[in-house]
């Protein structure tokens, strides 16, 4: 037999194979980490993991490139009347939000702020409607969410967290379904009431039903979910409207998407199809009704919490927010059992106005619109409101002002909102006044915006 010679291959050929192990590794680390970083929720806890099984399809995270920005949000208000002792056991919530940027990849947060125990959620699903406007969903959309690539999570009392990315084309403009199952009591549901948009429940769990004929129970609110983030090649940056309930909406025509921010959003999208040269931002909804600046509704943890007090949660901590816009102040005018002092209302706004500018944010501000005809107008508080405005018009609380107040009173009483504007209360404007309140938003103050990322 003749003897093989190699000069010396085999110990090559170790070194070769160490080299290309060596190289798989460092690719599967990389990969790691590019993965954790695109699924990690920003600032938020995961909360306590449950021990459901870990699931991992297709569709567990985004495969293209773009930003992630909010598409909707709202505010957590209260703990819902009612779910005190059950919570909404053994019942799955379908909430029905509207997207206001599309992206190819999708994650949300849930909120338990106002639970007085864990909240456990063992399946939880997003899919885009089915275009009927009711609880069916389109089926090829359905995804199944995960938390830290389990299909359950336990959220603790007074916490929020945030999903792992699924991949899914999220059309702008499109409803999209997100749905929860909790089988134990966690009482009270953190909600917000004034969604203006029919979301729906079902009995047992029926997360990924498609068709929505279990769905018998329709509802007003939104529940436990207070955000929708998308991987967008649509949008840089998020815009936050912060405010009361002319920001919220809650005279604006439900399940149309009519409240002020959406209007502006709609205006944002089409002056940037014919080429203006703003930012390229999505926005979202951080209105509350009844929300003051100063001062907290009952409870503990506070119900309707402060402006300053919930402003880190609901507008720094949005994700990539690079636009604050205030509209707040008119609850404490109003809601005040004692006249309201106009340099404390102001003081307060420029606190707001300084943290976001310690986190690079630009914050634009409205002047206060009229009331005359309200059941809670007096004079005095006429000239309260007289003397914020003045300030605010002065330049002495934001970066710029959008004057609201000039743009829907009546010209021939201007204490008064003009008829056209006016839902009928006298506070809050109609749909046209909603639209009028877009249309007087100058776009071009969204320009030179920081650069923070939060």
């Amino acid at each position: 037999m003749t003897k093989r010679h190699d000069g010396g291959a085999g110990p090559s050929r170790a070194r070769y194979g160490a080299m290309i192990a060596a190289l798989v590794a460092l690719v599967v680390t990389v990969s790691a980490g590019l993965y954790v970083t695109t699924t990690a929720g920003d600032d938020t806890s995961r909360g306590t993991l449950s021990d459901s099984r870990p699931h991992r399809d297709p569709a567990a995270a985004p495969a293209s490139t773009g930003s992630w920005v909010g598409s909707w949000a709202t505010a957590p208000v209260a703990g819902e009347p009612g779910t005190e002792t059950t919570g909404l056991a053994g019942r799955s919530v379908r909430n029905v939000v509207h997207a206001a940027i599309g992206g190819t990849g999708a994650r949300i947060t849930l909120s338990n702020l106002y639970g007085q125990s864990p909240l456990t959620v063992t399946h939880a699903s997003l899919a885009l409607a089915a275009g009927d406007g009711g609880a069916a969903a389109d089926a090829t959309t359905m995804r199944r969410l995960t938390f830290d690539g389990a299909t359950g999570v336990v959220i603790p009392t007074g916490r929020q967290v945030v999903s792992d990315a699924v991949r899914v084309v999220v059309p702008r403009g499109a409803d999209v379904l997100v749905t929860t199952y909790s089988p134990t009591a966690s009482g009270p549901v953190t909600y917000h009431p004034h969604a203006r948009q029919v979301s729906y429940v079902a009995a047992g769990d029926r997360t990924e039903d498609a068709t929505g004929t279990p769905y018998t129970q329709q509802t007003p609110y939104w529940r436990y979910l207070t955000g929708l983030d998308v991987l967008s090649n649509e949008a840089d940056g998020t815009v936050v409207v912060f405010g009361d309930s002319i920001t919220d909406g809650i005279t604006a025509t439900v399940g149309a998407n009519r409240r002020w921010p959406d209007v502006l959003s709609g205006r944002l999208r089409g002056a940037l199809r014919q080429g203006d040269r703003l930012p390229r931002y999505s926005v979202v909804n951080e209105g509350i009704s009844g929300n003051q600046v100063l001062a907290d509704g009952l409870g503990r943890p506070a119900e309707n919490q402060s402006g300053i007090g919930r402003f880190e949660r609901d507008a720094l901590s949005r994700t990539n927010v690079k636009v604050v816009v205030i509209d707040l102040g008119v609850n404490d005018i109003l809601r005040n059992p004692r006249l309201a002092d106009p340099k404390r209302v102001t003081d307060g706004l420029r606190t707001l106005v300084r943290q976001a500018h310690a986190r690079g944010l630009k914050v634009i501000g409205a002047t206060l619109m009229p009331f005359e005809g309200h059941r809670g107008y007096t004079p005095a508080r006429e000239a309260v409101r007289q003397q914020v405005n003045a300030e605010i018009r002065a330049g002495g609380v934001y970066d710029a002002v959008v004057d609201f107040d000039r743009a829907l009173r009546d010209p021939y009483d201007p204490r008064r909102l003009r008829a056209m504007y006016d839902s009928g209360d006298h506070l809050h404007p109609s749909d046209l006044g909603f639209a009028k309140m877009a249309e007087t938003f100058d776009l071009n103050t969204l320009k030179g915006a920081g650069q923070a990322e939060l």
